[in-house]
């Protein structure tokens, strides 16, 4: 999805606000932050999506002794590949690169991987027909001083009717969330900070392969699967953690990087407990359901992106950028629409429920070149149940206070940690992973 629509100002952002103040991400790229940082201590990392396995590739390029306990059989996280359902594999996860003003960019950048820019022209579903402008521009949810109100309340305080709700819903997903549940406000304050470019890049592989080549298979043998911790005590030196088999791990520092919906429901015991304040931090953030659908057809009768569906607010062409002779949609559904599709039960029901909303859309041209589906329900995933984390209507500081080491003990990253606007993104994750690591070797020389 092209996720930065309307984050043209953020591009006027300086590259020093992106981590650290006095331009200091341009020297995390040197490697300039690690000089003379030798550890001798264990660090275990609690997750191998993006941001685990990216703390890893650091510690593992330091010589530091770590370990990452991954909680499902396999790592990546909310990223991921299927092959043989077309002529290339899809991502079933992540799969655009936001911007190259980052530390992906530069690995992208360095060995020359094979992007394509995607310039997919968007289209909406307005007044029940396919049109290329609207009478009143949707992109509302940019600028500062913003209510901290719904994007679905705000829409509706500058006038807009309910004819633009699912082009509204469109944007919101975007983001993670309905339009009724993520804040206007704090979702644009959020991003103030984001630099890392407003152009969508897709991989001529997949970003799953990316990240593979790259990142994850240089810590494999680092990693042990199937290992959902389930406790960890910090009360003393040592720190210990728990499994969901008891078996008990130890270190001298842990970097939490589970999805901030594990840390919402209480599914790690922390001994002591954490501050109040920072499981408060926890509860403000949303993390709604998440889906994507990928449907290949006989041909193509479909707009490369079309905003405004019922069933689902954004369906996108995922072939673009690919070499394919398949015609692939695949549907994008966030929050309260991929809550609905998830209630039906099984994934012929949601194909079922987005093929007929196309028929509506397109005279019956869906069901008519219907070939198959692949539906990939991030809210069935038991060590992720949902998208991404999202700002909600009185957030305040709760992603600082939420990504605040513990005791120079414990660190947290994930996308939602990234406090410099990058969150929600496959990168984002990778920079909070960097941070912690900094963190982790800063708290040593304390």
């Amino acid at each position: 999805m092209n996720r930065r629509l309307f984050l043209k100002q953020a591009s006027l952002v300086s590259v020093g606000g992106l981590l650290f103040p006095s331009g200091m991400f341009s020297a995390c790229r040197k490697d300039d932050l690690f000089k003379g940082s030798a550890y001798q201590g264990k660090v275990i990392v609690v997750g191998a999506g993006a941001a685990g396995l990216y703390a890893g590739y650091l510690l593992k390029s330091k010589g530091i002794d770590f370990t990452i306990l991954e909680a499902a059989a396999y790592h990546g996280g909310r990223m991921g590949k299927k092959s043989g359902f077309a002529d290339y594999d899809i991502d079933t996860g992540a799969q655009w690169l936001h911007g190259r003003n980052s530390i992906l960019g530069d690995l992208v950048a360095k060995n020359k991987v094979a992007t394509t820019l995607d310039t997919s022209e968007l289209s909406y579903w307005f007044n029940k027909q396919i049109v290329d402008t609207l009478p009143k521009d949707p992109f509302i949810f940019e600028g500062k001083n913003l209510p901290d109100v719904s994007f679905k309340d705000y829409a509706v305080q500058l006038g807009f009717g309910d004819e633009y709700n699912y082009i509204i819903e469109a944007i919101a997903a975007d983001q993670g969330a309905a339009a009724s549940q993520i804040s206007a406000y704090w979702n644009s304050k959020d991003e103030e900070n984001w630099v890392a470019g407003t152009e969508d890049f897709k991989f001529s592989k997949t970003y799953f392969d990316f990240i593979e080549e790259y990142i994850a298979n240089p810590v494999q043998s680092n990693i042990v699967y199937n290992t959902p911790v389930k406790a960890i005590d910090y009360t003393n030196e040592s720190i210990q953690l728990t499994d969901a088999g008891n078996k008990v791990w130890t270190a001298d520092k842990v970097i939490v990087t589970v999805p901030v919906s594990i840390l919402k429901n209480n599914e790690i015991t922390f001994s002591p407990l954490l501050p109040a304040t920072k499981t408060e931090a926890f509860s403000k953030f949303g993390m709604g359901a998440g889906m994507k659908v990928f449907l290949k057809f006989s041909r193509k009768f479909y707009k490369p992106v079309l905003y405004g569906g019922q069933v689902c607010a954004a369906y996108v062409d995922d072939s673009v950028g690919k070499t394919t002779n398949d015609h692939v949609l695949l549907a994008f559904v966030m929050g309260t629409q991929a809550a609905n599709l998830h209630s039906l039960g099984s994934d012929n029901a949601i194909t079922d429920a987005l093929i007929k909303e196309l028929d509506s859309i397109y005279s019956g041209q869906a069901s008519a070149a219907f070939m198959a589906s692949s539906v990939h329900d991030y809210t069935n995933k038991p060590f992720i149940k949902g998208a991404y984390g999202y700002s909600t209507v009185g957030m305040g500081n709760a992603r600082e206070v939420a990504a605040q080491s513990v005791n120079d003990k414990l660190f947290f990253a994930g996308e939602a940690m990234n406090v410099s606007g990058h969150h929600q993104t496959v990168h984002g994750a990778v920079e909070s992973g960097y941070k912690a690591v900094l963190d982790v070797l800063s708290s040593v020389k304390k």
